[in-house]
């Protein structure tokens, strides 16, 4: 199912706007310049929407908020929806403050997203109106295994219907859905937690490859969260052989996801479609 995702992307290098938390910007757009798309920073009121008309997709990440940023991407959301580009939430650390929760909510309430990816806590949230996360983690009640897998992916395609979008629940297991159909993806490596940032950056990747393929959203984003989980495996490996660290592994995961071809992705997927 993800025939020609990387190609496409590669060949039209698609603009990426990325309204993102100053944690990892850094890292968002050196791993959107690796997953084959060129970004653009831009979160003053004053030009959101301007940059937002110029881009193929938009991302939100509600990493670090504040008062003049929300009112950036209300308006880049507003443009970005107006010219049917895709647009990706990253609701991060939504049931952990109140101002997250309801910034989450009123996004909701004024922008259409096309794909909203978070962990299952801050799903939880954006599904309810109300969660518990720890800090921007996902709680451990939320833990997605074997034996809570249906009724998680019946959530989630529920959600989907609910929302128009697709959902990216990322954790141990990863759930990519829309109303009907469900990617259960098995890629990644728990060291991945130990970066900041690794979700930030899939969230980028999601943007850039739905900005190509604006007709192919649930394989794109599903592509996108495989591709992360592979180049952290590769990078874990890589990490080990050489006896490195965290931060060599941040590095060791960009340097694969700019290397990554779809035969490495085929190759190293391990997708189970419901």
């Amino acid at each position: 199912m993800f025939e020609q995702i990387i190609e496409k992307v590669r060949s039209q290098v698609p603009l990426v706007h990325c309204i993102t938390n100053y944690v990892t910007v850094n890292d968002v757009a050196n791993m959107v310049l690796a997953c084959g798309a060129s970004p653009i920073m831009a979160d003053d009121e004053a030009e959101a929407a301007d940059i937002t008309s110029i881009c193929n997709s938009l991302m939100i990440n509600i990493g670090t908020l504040n008062a003049r940023t929300i009112a950036s991407m209300l308006l880049a959301g507003a443009r970005a929806n107006a010219l049917g580009h895709p647009v990706v939430l990253d609701p991060v650390g939504a049931g952990a403050s109140a101002l997250r929760t309801q910034t989450t909510l009123r996004l909701l309430e004024k922008i259409h997203f096309s794909v909203i990816r978070g962990n299952f806590s801050e799903i939880k949230t954006v599904a309810q109106g109300s969660g518990t996360t720890k800090g921007v983690d996902a709680d451990a009640s939320d833990a997605i295994c074997e034996e809570n897998l249906d009724e998680v992916v019946a959530f989630i395609k529920r959600l989907a219907q609910s929302t128009g979008a697709v959902i990216a629940v990322t954790g141990a297991i990863d759930v990519v859905a829309d109303a009907q159909r469900a990617c259960i993806i098995r890629n990644g490596n728990a060291r991945m937690s130990k970066i900041t940032g690794t979700g930030c950056m899939l969230s980028g990747v999601v943007a850039g490859w739905c900005g190509a393929h604006p007709d192919r959203m649930l394989e794109a984003a599903a592509a996108a969260v495989c591709a992360m989980g592979v180049c952290g495996e590769m990078g874990v490996a890589k990490m080990q052989a050489q006896q490195a660290g965290t931060s060599s592994l941040r590095t060791y995961i960009i340097d694969a996801m700019s290397n990554l071809d779809t035969p490495q992705l085929m190759g190293g997927a391990r997708v189970e479609v419901r």
